[in-house]
């Protein structure tokens, strides 16, 4: 025979419970877009006056973990990679990086294609 200090308490827990289970689904938000990486560290960096070679080195590691993830990096980081390159004198590279960042965010091709023209000779 249940006593009525039970019957209540457990009125009580169900809608606790409830109340818990609709928490955890909120908890898990929506996958992101991009592979952020330490892209903002690296923005930093740069403004800071860090090494322009470290700098694309842990870019470079964000660019293959991103692609490992299957994401894609975030808008203008290709842009600034090639600009990175541009300052340590590998144009080549900084011509791909524009490329790629052009094809990814045709929001960029204006500027992209500047950069490019300027560069390519």
């Amino acid at each position: 025979m249940r006593t009525a200090a039970v019957v209540q308490g457990q009125r009580r827990l169900v809608p606790a419970l409830a109340f818990a289970a609709f928490l955890s689904g909120c908890a898990s938000g929506p996958e992101p877009l991009y592979h952020w990486g330490s892209y903002e560290e690296q923005i930093y960096a740069h403004l800071q006056g860090e090494s322009r070679e470290a700098q694309i080195e842990a870019m470079k590691r964000d660019a293959s973990k991103a692609d490992a993830r299957g994401k894609i990096a975030p808008p203008g980081f290709y842009a600034h990679l090639g600009l990175l390159y541009v300052e340590t004198g590998h144009d080549a590279e900084a011509i791909s990086c524009f490329e790629k960042e052009k094809a990814l965010f045709p929001e960029s091709i204006v500027f992209m294609d500047f950069l490019l023209n300027k560069y390519r000779r």
